[in-house]
């Protein structure tokens, strides 16, 4: 009855009642804290900024995180189960394609993941997103903290799920040679590139782990 912006909403309008109205109405409803949520959002959907795919994990979990919250009130007439399914699965096409990007990148240029994964490349993105710390009139962390944060813990998810799925990569290639029983896999690379690109990743990995040591 008494709105920022009438209906119909686009968005943008959506997201800005939702700030608006955040304290009085849906600060009540779910955690208070979902705040950072609805900002990261707004500033990556409705700014005409440009978004990566890593963003676009961020933006999908983010959305998931707000509608698993209001699950908790209401399954809102069965709308909201179905808005969960489809950004969920959004979610996981977005795994399954970033998977296999890995997948071809490495079969092409493997000398490039090592650079990508290395630990100065590790510590240059932890260092971007590191956010400058300062208090709130409750003395709690701005939510736009909150958010720098996050971006930070999924960029450092990314690399090591690439990690991960080369790693996958080329223990099948390995395995397949060594168990003349496994089940065939079209496979590019030689017996000797996929050992060596083991070593290789082996030394990014310890690098990884040096650097997040630190």
């Amino acid at each position: 009855q008494i709105l920022y912006l009438k209906p119909p909403w686009t968005l943008a309008n959506l997201l800005k009642c939702y700030k608006k109205h955040w304290m009085a109405v849906f600060g009540y409803v779910v955690p208070r804290s979902l705040l950072s949520t609805i900002e990261c959002l707004y500033k990556h959907l409705c700014t005409g900024k440009t978004v990566d795919s890593t963003t676009v994990g961020i933006l999908l979990q983010e959305s998931k995180k707000l509608l698993h919250a209001f699950s908790s009130r209401s399954d809102y007439n069965g709308i909201l189960p179905q808005a969960y399914a489809e950004v969920n699965k959004l979610h996981q096409t977005l795994t399954e394609v970033r998977a296999a990007l890995v997948r071809s990148d490495s079969e092409q240029d493997l000398s490039e993941d090592i650079m990508v994964l290395s630990e100065n490349a590790v510590c240059e993105k932890m260092e971007a997103m590191a956010p400058n710390l300062q208090n709130c009139e409750e003395k709690k962390i701005h939510p736009s903290l909150h958010v720098a944060q996050e971006n930070r813990h999924q960029e450092i998810w990314s690399v090591l799920e690439g990690v991960w799925n080369t790693m996958n990569l080329y223990s099948i290639e390995i395995f397949q040679k060594l168990d003349p029983n496994a089940v065939t896999v079209t496979a590019k690379s030689s017996f000797e590139e996929a050992f060596l690109g083991l070593q290789k990743l082996l030394a990014a990995v310890n690098g990884i782990r040096e650097g997040i040591s630190r």
